[in-house]
């Protein structure tokens, strides 16, 4: 008798443990990774034969609640085509009456993973592809109340996306400029697009208030004390604010630990400054920072869109709208946004002292 080997034993019980994606055309290969509503596989999609990731509930729902939250985050993600969001392929439902759909299977490195090996640039890069990707969503009525390091992917090209739209609330009398009597000034595209959805505008099981949603670490102040009905596109600033600090400092808000020479200096009230954990961040990426994780939703960015405008505007070497600079400050930045210029004029002048001391003209 030949006995299997324990990485044999543990492989098989993996296997029997798959769900039956019935006759689907996907054929499970491997576990990707768990969540609270379901859990994601690698599958093959088996008439085009390519690599998909396919997420299955993880549980059969008998009262339907939590079939209706997996329709509802595959009916959010597809319409949010964007080349920063994931794309969703298909929908089905197990033989044991789960629902799955499949999706794009990404490559790459979690953002929280990438933070250690790549340069301040490539991260504020990254960052504002993430925040162009909100902004899409934002456009389109959507806030995603889960933002973080961990649900961003970034691919070793360069490519960004933006993961796990579960919690996402719709803004339909916002965003989707939709009613229940009428639709009004409005394109044939957003038509279709609140139609589509189902515009309770909370998740299957979400009361009005009260319900506290995302991660502690990048939650504004009115999603972690449950004002859900006041939750809008600056909640989803705040988190990106909130991200900007973890690229900026190497750790969450949350969990930034102040150091005892400053602790005395800083007010319990006031939330740590990045650069009071590492004085060389940029003064303007500090404020750009701190506007957008303001307590008071008024003095956030109005949106994803002008957050990104302000961070390509740093990189281009360009004034930022959420800082002031003084004189000295403007001409640091116009020398070093024009540094060739100036080394150009710089060589210039001295080959002309030059050439004056040795031919006397």
């Amino acid at each position: 008798m030949r006995w299997l080997s324990d990485t044999t034993v543990d492989r098989l019980r993996e296997e029997t443990d798959f769900p039956d994606l019935g006759n689907s055309k996907y054929v499970i290969a491997g576990r990707l990774g768990s969540g609270g509503m379901g859990t994601v596989y690698i599958a093959e999609d088996a008439e085009l034969g390519r690599k998909v990731a396919v997420k299955v509930m993880n549980t059969v729902d008998h009262s339907g609640a939590l079939a209706a939250r997996m329709m509802r985050e595959a009916q959010i993600i597809a319409l949010l085509e964007h080349p920063s969001i994931v794309p969703i392929h298909d929908v089905g439902e197990t033989n044991d009456g789960r629902v799955f759909y499949a999706m794009k299977l990404v490559h790459g490195r979690r953002l929280d993973e990438s933070v250690d090996t790549a340069s301040a640039a490539d991260l504020l890069r990254t960052f504002q592809k993430v925040c162009e990707a909100v902004a899409f969503a934002h456009s389109r009525g959507i806030i995603h109340r889960d933002l973080k390091p961990e649900n961003i992917m970034v691919g070793p090209f360069g490519e960004v996306l933006v993961m796990d739209w579960g919690v996402a609330k719709v803004l339909v009398s916002q965003n989707a400029k939709t009613d229940r009597e009428g639709i009004r000034n409005t394109s044939l595209e957003d038509v279709e697009f609140a139609d589509t959805l189902p515009l309770d505008a909370a998740p299957p099981g979400e009361t009005k208030g009260g319900t506290i949603i995302g991660t502690p670490a990048y939650m504004s102040p009115e999603q972690a004390t449950g004002r859900t009905e006041l939750l809008d596109e600056r909640s989803d600033v705040y988190a990106l604010g909130a991200i900007l600090f973890f690229l900026l400092t190497g750790r969450p808000p949350a969990e930034s630990p102040v150091p005892s020479t400053v602790r005395a200096q800083v007010s319990d009230t006031r939330p740590v400054r990045p650069r009071e954990i590492r004085s060389a961040i940029p003064k303007p990426m500090e404020a750009i920072c701190l506007k957008a994780m303001a307590d008071k939703q008024n003095d956030r960015y109005p949106g994803a869109e002008e957050l990104a405008k302000d961070v390509l505007s740093y990189l281009d070497g360009n004034p930022v709208s959420a800082y002031r600079e003084n004189l000295f400050e403007k001409m640091g930045r116009w020398l070093g946004k024009n540094r060739f210029l100036v080394l150009l004029i710089l060589a210039y002048l001295v080959m002309r002292v030059l050439v004056f001391f040795f031919f006397g003209r």
